[in-house]
Protein backbone atom coordinates (compact mmCIF):
# COMPACT_ATOMS: atom_id res chain seq x y z
CA UNK A 1 0.00 0.00 0.00
CA UNK A 2 1.02 3.39 -0.49
CA UNK A 3 0.17 6.92 0.58
CA UNK A 4 -2.27 9.04 -1.45
CA UNK A 5 -3.03 12.62 -1.47
CA UNK A 6 -3.89 14.09 1.72
CA UNK A 7 -8.00 14.10 1.89
CA UNK A 8 -9.40 17.40 1.67
CA UNK A 9 -10.31 18.61 5.05
CA UNK A 10 -14.13 18.79 4.55
CA UNK A 11 -15.02 15.93 6.86
CA UNK A 12 -17.37 14.21 9.58
CA UNK A 13 -17.83 16.81 12.39
CA UNK A 14 -15.57 16.22 15.01
CA UNK A 15 -16.41 15.79 18.45
CA UNK A 16 -16.99 18.72 20.91
CA UNK A 17 -13.75 19.33 22.23
CA UNK A 18 -14.32 18.25 25.89
CA UNK A 19 -10.88 17.24 27.69
CA UNK A 20 -12.63 15.00 29.71
CA UNK A 21 -14.46 13.22 26.87
CA UNK A 22 -11.03 11.40 25.53
CA UNK A 23 -9.90 8.30 26.80
CA UNK A 24 -6.77 8.25 24.42
CA UNK A 25 -4.37 10.75 23.17
CA UNK A 26 -2.11 9.91 19.50
CA UNK A 27 0.32 11.67 18.23
CA UNK A 28 2.52 12.14 15.22
CA UNK A 29 6.23 11.75 16.47
CA UNK A 30 8.63 13.78 14.25
CA UNK A 31 8.24 17.30 14.27
CA UNK A 32 5.75 16.74 16.96
CA UNK A 33 7.46 15.24 20.24
CA UNK A 34 11.29 15.41 18.11
CA UNK A 35 12.44 18.03 16.73
CA UNK A 36 13.18 16.44 12.99
CA UNK A 37 13.76 20.31 11.73
CA UNK A 38 17.21 20.22 14.18
CA UNK A 39 17.77 16.89 12.86
CA UNK A 40 17.35 17.11 9.03
CA UNK A 41 19.41 20.00 8.90
CA UNK A 42 22.52 18.81 10.95
CA UNK A 43 22.48 15.67 8.94
CA UNK A 44 22.07 16.97 5.91
CA UNK A 45 24.51 20.33 5.91
CA UNK A 46 27.37 18.12 6.05
CA UNK A 47 27.04 16.87 2.60
CA UNK A 48 26.47 20.51 1.24
CA UNK A 49 29.53 22.25 2.96
CA UNK A 50 31.71 18.68 1.64
CA UNK A 51 31.05 20.74 -1.65
CA UNK A 52 31.88 24.08 -1.05
CA UNK A 53 27.49 24.65 -0.88
CA UNK A 54 26.44 27.05 1.84
CA UNK A 55 22.63 26.10 2.03
CA UNK A 56 20.40 27.65 4.60
CA UNK A 57 17.78 26.06 7.32
CA UNK A 58 14.75 27.10 4.77
CA UNK A 59 16.35 25.50 1.49
CA UNK A 60 17.40 21.98 3.25
CA UNK A 61 13.52 21.69 4.79
CA UNK A 62 12.08 22.63 1.72
CA UNK A 63 14.47 20.29 -0.29
CA UNK A 64 13.38 17.57 2.27
CA UNK A 65 9.57 18.78 2.52
CA UNK A 66 9.11 18.83 -1.74
CA UNK A 67 10.92 15.17 -1.88
CA UNK A 68 9.65 12.82 0.93
CA UNK A 69 6.22 12.70 0.48
CA UNK A 70 6.82 12.26 -3.31
CA UNK A 71 8.92 9.07 -2.20
CA UNK A 72 6.54 7.62 -0.09
CA UNK A 73 3.28 8.05 -2.48
CA UNK A 74 5.37 5.94 -4.93
CA UNK A 75 4.92 2.77 -3.20
CA UNK A 76 5.67 1.47 0.36
CA UNK A 77 9.17 0.82 1.15
CA UNK A 78 10.93 1.19 4.05
CA UNK A 79 11.41 4.30 5.96
CA UNK A 80 15.22 3.82 5.52
CA UNK A 81 14.99 3.97 1.86
CA UNK A 82 12.80 6.49 2.01
CA UNK A 83 15.37 9.22 3.81
CA UNK A 84 17.83 7.50 1.14
CA UNK A 85 15.83 8.63 -1.71
CA UNK A 86 14.94 11.63 -0.27
CA UNK A 87 18.46 12.96 -0.11
CA UNK A 88 19.10 11.71 -3.37
CA UNK A 89 16.26 14.21 -4.70
CA UNK A 90 17.16 16.91 -2.18
CA UNK A 91 20.72 16.79 -3.76
CA UNK A 92 19.61 17.92 -6.95
CA UNK A 93 17.59 20.64 -5.31
CA UNK A 94 20.91 21.66 -3.55
CA UNK A 95 23.43 20.91 -5.83
CA UNK A 96 25.09 17.69 -4.60
CA UNK A 97 25.39 14.33 -5.57
CA UNK A 98 25.40 12.19 -2.22
CA UNK A 99 27.43 9.12 -1.92
CA UNK A 100 25.98 5.80 -0.73
CA UNK A 101 27.44 6.29 2.90
CA UNK A 102 25.63 9.27 2.94
CA UNK A 103 22.26 8.13 2.39
CA UNK A 104 22.90 5.54 4.82
CA UNK A 105 24.09 8.32 7.10
CA UNK A 106 21.17 10.68 6.69
CA UNK A 107 18.41 7.22 7.36
CA UNK A 108 20.57 6.52 10.41
CA UNK A 109 20.38 9.98 12.24
CA UNK A 110 16.84 9.57 12.77
CA UNK A 111 17.95 7.95 16.26
CA UNK A 112 19.78 11.45 16.82
CA UNK A 113 17.24 13.54 16.21
CA UNK A 114 16.41 15.12 19.68
CA UNK A 115 13.06 15.66 21.40
CA UNK A 116 11.67 19.08 21.70
CA UNK A 117 12.81 20.78 25.26
CA UNK A 118 8.95 20.80 26.66
CA UNK A 119 8.27 17.21 24.98
CA UNK A 120 9.29 14.97 27.81
CA UNK A 121 7.55 16.30 31.00
CA UNK A 122 4.52 17.09 28.47
CA UNK A 123 4.35 13.39 27.90
CA UNK A 124 5.01 12.66 31.47
CA UNK A 125 2.12 14.90 32.24
CA UNK A 126 -0.38 13.90 30.00
CA UNK A 127 0.13 9.85 30.49
CA UNK A 128 -0.88 10.60 34.31
CA UNK A 129 -4.38 10.99 33.01
CA UNK A 130 -4.90 9.84 29.27
CA UNK A 131 -3.48 6.69 27.47
CA UNK A 132 -1.29 7.30 24.72
CA UNK A 133 -0.60 6.12 21.34
CA UNK A 134 2.07 7.30 18.56
CA UNK A 135 0.83 7.03 14.96
CA UNK A 136 4.64 7.46 12.69
CA UNK A 137 5.62 7.46 9.46
CA UNK A 138 8.67 5.13 11.04
CA UNK A 139 10.45 1.88 10.60
CA UNK A 140 10.01 0.12 13.92
CA UNK A 141 13.55 0.67 14.76
CA UNK A 142 13.99 3.94 14.22
CA UNK A 143 11.08 4.22 16.40
CA UNK A 144 12.73 2.16 19.29
CA UNK A 145 15.87 4.63 19.06
CA UNK A 146 13.54 7.90 19.57
CA UNK A 147 10.91 6.00 22.10
CA UNK A 148 14.31 5.96 24.26
CA UNK A 149 14.74 9.94 24.64
CA UNK A 150 11.08 10.45 24.96
CA UNK A 151 10.34 8.25 28.00
CA UNK A 152 6.89 7.74 27.39
CA UNK A 153 4.93 4.62 28.36
CA UNK A 154 3.25 4.49 25.00
CA UNK A 155 -0.58 2.26 25.60
CA UNK A 156 -0.20 1.37 21.71
CA UNK A 157 3.12 2.38 18.41
CA UNK A 158 1.59 1.99 15.21
CA UNK A 159 3.90 2.86 12.30
CA UNK A 160 4.16 2.61 8.73
CA UNK A 161 6.51 -0.67 8.85
CA UNK A 162 3.20 -2.08 10.12
CA UNK A 163 0.84 -0.98 8.25
CA UNK A 164 2.99 -0.36 4.82
CA UNK A 165 1.83 2.92 4.33
CA UNK A 166 2.30 6.43 4.81
CA UNK A 167 0.29 9.36 6.06
CA UNK A 168 -1.71 10.92 4.81
CA UNK A 169 -3.31 7.92 4.33
CA UNK A 170 -5.19 6.69 6.57
CA UNK A 171 -4.64 3.35 7.92
CA UNK A 172 -2.50 4.39 10.82
CA UNK A 173 -5.59 5.79 12.31
CA UNK A 174 -7.91 2.78 11.58
CA UNK A 175 -5.34 0.36 12.81
CA UNK A 176 -4.98 2.40 15.86
CA UNK A 177 -8.57 2.80 16.48
CA UNK A 178 -8.88 -1.39 16.02
CA UNK A 179 -5.40 -2.16 18.10
CA UNK A 180 -6.69 0.23 21.12
CA UNK A 181 -10.55 -0.45 21.18
CA UNK A 182 -11.15 3.30 21.32
CA UNK A 183 -13.69 4.75 19.37
CA UNK A 184 -13.04 7.72 17.18
CA UNK A 185 -15.01 10.17 19.16
CA UNK A 186 -13.11 9.32 22.59
CA UNK A 187 -9.91 9.73 20.43
CA UNK A 188 -7.73 12.85 20.56
CA UNK A 189 -5.00 13.36 17.56
CA UNK A 190 -1.99 15.90 18.28
CA UNK A 191 0.00 16.33 15.59
CA UNK A 192 2.36 19.37 14.00
CA UNK A 193 1.80 18.37 10.52
CA UNK A 194 -1.37 19.68 8.38
CA UNK A 195 -0.54 17.62 5.58
CA UNK A 196 0.39 14.20 7.38
CA UNK A 197 -1.58 14.25 10.42
CA UNK A 198 -4.29 16.61 10.34
CA UNK A 199 -6.19 16.28 7.55
CA UNK A 200 -6.75 12.69 7.48
CA UNK A 201 -7.54 12.44 10.81
CA UNK A 202 -9.70 15.01 10.70
CA UNK A 203 -11.52 13.52 7.12
CA UNK A 204 -11.99 10.45 10.06
CA UNK A 205 -13.94 12.96 12.13
CA UNK A 206 -11.60 12.94 14.98
CA UNK A 207 -10.61 15.73 16.94
CA UNK A 208 -7.69 17.10 16.50
CA UNK A 209 -4.55 19.81 18.12
CA UNK A 210 -2.15 21.41 15.43
CA UNK A 211 1.18 21.85 17.26
CA UNK A 212 2.09 24.80 15.47
CA UNK A 213 5.86 25.01 16.40
CA UNK A 214 7.87 27.97 14.78
CA UNK A 215 9.58 26.50 11.79
CA UNK A 216 13.35 27.32 10.51
CA UNK A 217 12.12 26.94 6.81
CA UNK A 218 8.70 28.76 5.22
CA UNK A 219 5.35 27.40 4.57
CA UNK A 220 4.79 24.11 6.33
CA UNK A 221 8.43 23.86 6.61
CA UNK A 222 9.53 19.73 6.21
CA UNK A 223 6.18 19.39 5.19
CA UNK A 224 4.15 20.07 2.46
CA UNK A 225 1.67 23.25 2.87
CA UNK A 226 -2.28 22.12 3.75
CA UNK A 227 -5.15 24.03 4.34
CA UNK A 228 -6.69 21.58 6.64
CA UNK A 229 -8.06 23.06 10.13
CA UNK A 230 -7.49 21.49 13.36
CA UNK A 231 -10.18 21.35 16.26
CA UNK A 232 -7.78 23.44 18.38
CA UNK A 233 -4.39 24.96 18.06
CA UNK A 234 -1.03 24.91 20.41
CA UNK A 235 1.98 26.09 20.13
CA UNK A 236 4.39 23.56 21.71
CA UNK A 237 3.40 20.20 24.04
CA UNK A 238 3.31 22.54 27.41
CA UNK A 239 0.80 24.02 26.08
CA UNK A 240 -1.49 21.44 25.17
CA UNK A 241 -0.37 19.86 28.76
CA UNK A 242 -2.02 23.35 30.13
CA UNK A 243 -5.25 23.07 27.79
CA UNK A 244 -5.94 19.69 28.26
CA UNK A 245 -5.19 19.42 32.38
CA UNK A 246 -6.06 22.63 33.24
CA UNK A 247 -9.84 22.46 31.44
CA UNK A 248 -10.31 18.38 32.65
CA UNK A 249 -12.42 17.51 35.08
CA UNK A 250 -13.90 21.29 35.61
Amino acid sequence: MTSSPAPPHRSPAAPPFDPDGFDLLTFDCYGTLIDWEAGIIAAVRPCCASRGRECSDAEILAAFGAAEHVVQGERYRSYREVLSLTLKRMGSALGFRPVPAECEAFASSVGDWPPFPDTVDALARLADRYRLGIVSNVDDDLFALSRRQLGADFDRVVTAAQVRSYKPATAHFTEMARRSGVPVERTLHVAQSLFHDIAPASSLGYATVHVNRPTRGKGGGATPVSDARPTREVPDMASLARLLLQEASR
